[in-house]
């Protein structure tokens, strides 16, 4: 397992990350553990998780996964001080009214809350790193690409969400601070707004890359190398539809897209037509479509990590074996044949 700086400080994280949406709803506690287990033995030394995971988000597993990471620690005394734990805040969402009354901004008060709850949820008293899940404003993300300015939308200035972050890292809270689901004005107007004020800069960016997905390559990809913020790559198997269980229109039981039919991002049929294709190019090369697909995300320059999910120790060790993989010229150039066929057909 090959390891990485995270930005431009000192801390070296694997190039897989463990992602834990699944703990707590598709997981149990006990499969958490031995996910965790088994990613540290492999060399993954970098853990995501967020306050409203798992997902689909609901009122009953809000903070959940943290929790379980938390009991785990607690079994383990010595890994914290082994790991580069991450985790998020969430922005603005009218349909997670159960989250601090339903008045969820990027201001102080939101995210110190959120912050020390976190904290108390997973057991440790700082987080290597913390990240803003997605903007306090209107913009195009969550496969939202044309972008509707609204001049009377209510957002927190950037200004003060970055206030509050340079704070809780004087004060120890967090080591450093990234960004989620944001766009190019938004990253370029952080690490402005920091350098004016004299604080820290965002050292990441968590957003989706995958073969289905390579949106990030316009504006970001620069962003992410000039800026020294790498992409931290979420769902690189567009929730599983890159690895071919899907094929043909199959419904796998307990498969993500099987059981929450609202993840419908991943779904559309131009999705499912393009992931076939891919798929059947790995199995020509005699490779895995889930590592191929894998291994694709983990070559790109501008990645740190590639965020990986699984339900399953056989799909966890799959996934981890993508970093022995190195893709062919010919089988490169086949992915960019198919990506000028049908680019980003699910955003």
């Amino acid at each position: 397992m090959r390891h990485r700086h995270l930005g431009p400080t000192d801390l070296q994280v694997s190039e897989i990350c463990l992602g834990t949406m699944t703990f707590g709803k598709q997981n149990s506690a006990e499969e958490a553990y031995l996910q965790l287990d088994h990613a540290l033995e492999a060399g993954v030394n970098f853990i995501d998780t967020a306050e409203m995971y798992a997902v689909p988000p609901r009122p009953d597993t809000f903070g959940r996964s943290e929790s379980i990471i938390g009991r785990w620690l607690a079994l383990h005394p010595g890994h914290r001080q082994r790991i580069v734990l991450a985790s998020k805040v969430c922005g603005p969402a009218a349909r997670m009214h159960y989250v601090r009354d339903g008045k969820i901004r990027l201001d102080r008060k939101n995210i110190e809350m959120a912050l020390d709850a976190s904290l108390q949820r997973l057991g440790t008293d700082y987080l290597d790193l913390y990240q803003l899940h997605w903007p306090d404003r209107q913009t195009n993300f969550f496969g939202k690409l044309g972008y509707e300015h609204d001049p009377s939308a209510a957002e927190t200035p950037i200004a003060e969400t970055l206030a509050v972050l340079e704070d809780l890292r004087k004060a120890g809270k967090i080591r450093h601070y990234g960004l989620s689901n944001e766009t190019p004005w938004g990253a370029m107007s952080f690490c402005h707004l920091a350098d004016r004020s004299h604080a820290a800069r965002p050292v990441s960016i968590q957003n989706p890359y995958s073969l289905l997905n390579r949106s990030f390559e316009i504006g970001l990809a620069e962003v992410a190398h000039r800026e020294h913020m790498g992409l931290l790559a979420y769902s690189p198997l567009a929730f599983g539809l890159l690895s071919g269980k899907y094929a043909g229109g199959a419904t796998p039981a307990h498969a993500r897209l099987t059981l929450f039919s609202e993840f419908n991002r991943y779904n559309s049929p131009q999705s499912r037509a393009a992931a076939e294709r891919y798929v059947a190019l790995a199995r020509v090369h005699g490779l895995s479509p889930a590592q191929m697909a894998l291994a694709y995300v983990n070559s790109r320059s501008f990645v740190t990590s590639t965020i990986i999910g699984a339900t399953t120790l056989e799909q966890l060790h799959e996934n981890l074996d993508s970093v022995k993989i190195v893709l062919s010229p010919d089988v490169l150039a086949g992915i960019d044949a198919l990506h000028q066929i049908q680019p980003n057909p699910a955003p």
